[in-house]
């Protein structure tokens, strides 16, 4: 029976090799999540727009405490709500994380709170207010994500605050703005010095870049520091802007231009002033970008030099190649919203529905295998109840890991300077798995496993 099973199983993953990249539910349960982060450890962290935080372990197991509860502090409806956590750079050692949200008054309040004795749950008493934006009347276009950039300096994404766009190009107004602060100097924060108008006449010290319509999602790569930008377009143009994160006062155009289209131009900077999208799409296909990550792990070797995103109207995943060029998955299988990705401490990522389901992006075709190539050896494969590991390459290993096809951590264990490992695997069901070797420079190495 065991072997019919691996021989359907083999013949579902074959079935799906067209499509390469797909999603498996990693964990149910949420209400209306809206970022997914990670706190530089194997733990994720889900932030739903209730104002609760929650602690998904790398098993995909939820805690039944919350990391944090501030819904008595938010104002949860429609666009509103808790949007936003970001770790500090020195998390481990300081305990401190900001959080992004909209108060009773429609007001964007973005305070510092600090990690309490337990590591899974934080002080709420600990609060520090450290920047209240005020919002106008109409209750869309908030932006929400937060992060920390290479330089150390806490970026904040700043919708336009609705009414098609009058904000984004004043310069004293602190909508439709990419902000850049720093939380360790002044009393609350200090303003960089490159911020492109600290201490100038005109233009709020905070802003770093402006022209933005609502910059749901952004984030920096892991490796080489790039920004992306995914800008939730008006009527027929989503974007998604990549810059080097060093460049400063860009103007991303918006109101003047939707994407590469003229929208209202009145009175706009010349053209040759704007950063144009590197990537963008019309309507046709979505109606509301979710911008996600640039995928530096290593368990996915095909999904190297590719942007990830999605859209709120489209049940399936975009990338973008170093050339711009987009491609679609097909339609997933069920109904989702894609309302926010997600990014693990090893750069694997994470994609969640407004319904409340948290997915690990996989690659169906399984192409990795970096065993062979730096002198491991991994038999039997298939296996039954044990497998041999041996070293060739003279690496110190450490530790050992084995993933399943959903993303889950299903065993672990560290391993002794030894030119061969012997690996009990009588507790694995049948099926698929992914073994990854760490070595004590860190680097990973990941090869497939499979169980009869």
């Amino acid at each position: 029976m065991k072997r019919i099973l691996l021989v359907a199983f083999l013949f579902t993953v074959n079935s799906m090799l067209s499509q390469t990249i797909a999603i498996q539910s990693f964990a149910t349960g949420f209400t209306s999540p809206t970022e997914v982060v990670n706190a530089g450890d194997s733990r994720l962290f889900v932030v739903q727009q209730n104002g609760i935080i929650k602690v998904l372990n790398s098993n995909g197991v939820t805690n039944a405490t919350a990391f944090l509860n501030i819904s008595t502090l938010v104002q949860n409806s429609g666009e509103q709500g808790l949007l936003g956590l970001a770790f500090h750079p020195n998390y481990s050692t300081n305990g401190f994380f900001f959080v992004n949200y909209i108060n009773p008054s429609g007001d964007t309040v973005i305070a510092r709170y600090t990690v309490s004795g337990d590591a899974n749950v934080a002080n709420p008493s600990s609060a520090q207010i450290i920047l209240t934006i005020d919002q106008p009347s109409t209750t869309n276009h908030n932006g929400g994500t937060m992060k920390f950039g290479p330089d150390g300096f806490l970026y904040i994404g700043m919708g336009d605050g609705g009414d098609g766009g009058a904000r984004s190009q004043n310069l004293n107004d602190l909508l439709g703005k990419m902000l850049r602060i720093d939380v360790n100097s002044g009393t609350t924060y200090g303003i960089p010095a490159g911020n492109p108008y600290a201490g100038a006449t005109a233009g709020a010290d905070e802003i770093w870049a402006i022209g933005l319509r609502n910059p749901w999602k952004f984030s920096f790569n892991r490796t080489n520091g790039d920004l992306w930008i995914a800008d939730v377009g008006q009527s027929q143009v989503e974007e998604i802007n990549k810059v080097l994160p060093t460049t400063a006062g860009l103007n991303y155009g918006w109101r003047c231009y939707e994407g590469n289209s003229v929208y209202n131009n009145t009175g706009c900077p010349a053209m040759s002033t704007m950063t144009f999208p590197f990537a963008q799409y019309s309507h046709a296909d979505g109606c509301s970008i979710t911008g996600g990550y640039a995928y530096t792990g290593s368990m996915y070797p095909n999904f190297a030099n590719k942007y990830f995103f999605a859209d709120y109207c489209r049940n399936r995943i975009g990338t973008v190649n170093s050339a711009g060029v987009i491609t679609y998955t097909p339609n997933f299988t069920g109904s989702n919203n894609f309302t926010t990705f997600g990014e693990d401490f090893n750069g694997e990522l994470y994609i969640a529905s407004s319904g409340g389901t948290v997915y690990k992006i996989i690659d169906t075709s399984l192409n990795t295998d970096s065993f062979a190539h730096n002198g491991f050896l991994m038999a039997p494969n298939p296996a039954d109840e044990r497998i041999v590991i041996s070293n060739k390459n003279g690496a110190i290993l450490n530790h050992l890991s084995v993933i399943d096809l959903s993303g889950k951590l299903v065993m672990e264990m560290p391993l002794e300077n030894t030119s061969e490992h012997t690996i009990d695997t009588s507790s694995l069901e049948t099926g698929m798995y992914l073994v990854r070797l760490q070595d004590v420079a860190g680097n990973k190495f990941t090869s497939k496993l499979s169980i009869r």
